[in-house]
């Protein structure tokens, strides 16, 4: 996974380790039937049980970040199916954070955006192509603060 979306990131795209701090500039992926948990700056792998079905489950990842970034916090749903990441992203949203979803039209698979929408959590929904520029203008804006 981290070859096939690093074909289009201009970021390194890498499996999270265990432990690792947090780098600006990196994305972190969560590795096969692990879990990924962010405690301020660490990265934390774990194989607990299944949440909706799934592991990695984006729930889980979500509610750590929330926890640990509040306001600063970001969510960003993209295609999927189920509705894994609808309750991650309430808890950014109640902790003062962002979150993005996929609009449908470019979604292969629209179950976690849309379970994601229905929240009433999400604040932009967007077409795929639209979701990095305006996660530049987010971190940006942060920045400035």
């Amino acid at each position: 996974m981290p070859q096939v979306i690093g074909r289009h990131a201009r970021l390194p795209v890498v499996h999270a380790e265990e432990g690792a701090q947090l780098e600006r500039g990196h994305i972190y992926l969560a590795p096969p039937d692990r879990h990924l948990l962010v405690k301020r700056g660490t990265l934390t792998l774990t194989d607990t049980e299944l949440v909706n079905f799934v592991r990695p489950s984006a729930d889980l990842m979500f509610e750590s970040v929330a926890a640990a970034y509040g306001p600063r916090a970001i969510a960003v749903v993209l295609t999927g199916s189920g509705h894994d990441g609808a309750l991650g992203v309430t808890a950014i949203k109640q902790r003062g954070g962002t979150v993005l979803a996929q609009d449908e039209a470019t979604s292969e698979f629209f179950g976690m955006p849309s379970a994601a929408i229905k929240t009433g959590a999400v604040d932009f929904i967007l077409p795929l192509d639209e979701i990095a520029p305006k996660l530049a203008t987010l971190v940006a804006a942060e920045a400035l603060t």
